[in-house]
């Protein structure tokens, strides 16, 4: 789950750019924020939902941590308080893909499939959401148009093969198309795909707990069990599982071999920039988040992180027009707002005067 990396991007630019005095409450939100990402990775969320409401308590107008929070009760499927956080977010923020991403899981839990389609539409060439042609052909299929459901099926199990899911949907369409033949071999996938999900996420568990109680050498020893160097998103995980408990030294290989696997990978760019700007690797930070930032051009977080590492590797001059960008996409994060505010008047008073 990404929870924790899309909050840390904030985090991040706040501790590079932010002005040397921060609210107490600020502080206070960001701690029990962290917290809350922390259980959302252990899917704790009935508790990561009761520290999300005590950071917003203190920071209201926080939108990184209130879209977290929305998906923490998307997760527990609270479908219409998700829906209500998720629903302030646009008309804060405008339209979002991330916001429209999740709204249309959430209409298609109630069959709002016409709406569903009109908000993933855009969203199956944006790699941010590989997931979105799955979502795409439930929908279509929800709506009764069967051939564009098994052409964005079609195109979902190209894009994720290793999703039980999908080989399971893709089946069932297969089958009312009466194309057994092409329905028993996507059931086959299904069973091999769900099996080898099973062994991942059991090891995934023990790997979360290693890290939490034991050294980080012997936490290697287990979590190393998750590693397949052929297989990006296994890959991908391992990574986030060591960044989301402090092991940003040990995500980088796991990050670096699914970014090579996968290079259209947006998740496997960004995760590795943002662990390498946590370990003030800024100048190795850049290109990473560069390739994420045009993998996904309006994707705010990532924004915000490339900002910060082009700023702390002391290129203001191209970390200006980036923050730039990141503020047109949400011009009430005040944290941005006053780093960009200062930006500029910095670079103004450094301009050589005629």
């Amino acid at each position: 789950m990404p929870a924790l990396s899309r909050l840390l991007a904030v985090l991040v630019l706040a501790g590079l750019l932010a002005p040397a005095q921060s609210p107490q409450d600020r502080s206070g939100a960001t701690a029990h924020a962290g917290a809350a990402a922390r259980l959302m990775q252990e899917r704790r969320y009935a508790e990561a939902a009761g520290e999300y409401e005590r950071s917003l308590a203190l920071d209201a107008a926080n939108d990184a941590i209130r879209i977290e929070y929305a998906t923490c009760l998307f997760a527990q499927e609270r479908d219409q308080d998700a829906r209500a956080q998720f629903e302030t977010e646009i008309k804060r923020l405008g339209e979002q893909p991330g916001l429209s991403y999740y709204l249309a899981q959430l209409d298609i839990r109630v069959s709002k499939s016409e709406e569903a389609i009109r908000r993933l539409k855009p969203l199956t060439a944006n790699a941010a959401f590989p997931k979105a042609s799955f979502y795409l052909g439930v929908a279509y299929f929800l709506a009764g148009q069967q051939t564009l459901a098994l052409r964005a099926l079609e195109q979902a199990a190209r894009d994720i093969p290793a999703d039980p899911e999908v080989h399971y949907r893709l089946g069932r369409v297969y089958m009312l198309a009466d194309r057994a033949a092409d329905g028993d071999r996507e059931f086959d996938l299904f069973r091999q795909a769900q099996q080898a999900r099973r062994f991942v996420e059991e090891t995934g568990h023990a790997c979360m707990e290693a890290l939490r109680t034991q050294p980080i050498e012997r936490a290697r020893a287990v979590c190393g069990r998750i590693a397949d160097s052929h297989d990006p998103q296994r890959m991908l995980w391992l990574g986030e599982l060591y960044a989301s408990h402090g092991a940003h030294a040990e995500a980088l290989g796991p990050l670096r071999t699914a970014a090579q696997l996968a290079p259209q990978s947006f998740d496997a760019w960004h995760n590795l920039g943002r662990s390498l700007c946590l370990l003030k690797r800024y100048g190795e930070a850049v290109p990473a988040l560069q390739k994420a930032a045009a993998l996904n051009p309006g994707y705010f977080d990532t924004l915000n992180l490339l900002a910060a590492a082009l700023h702390a590797s002391g290129d203001d001059a191209a970390a200006l027009p980036v923050l730039e960008r990141a503020h047109a996409l949400n011009p009430a994060d005040t944290v941005v707002a006053v780093a960009l505010e200062r930006m500029r008047a910095e670079r103004s008073a450094a301009a050589p005067r005629h």
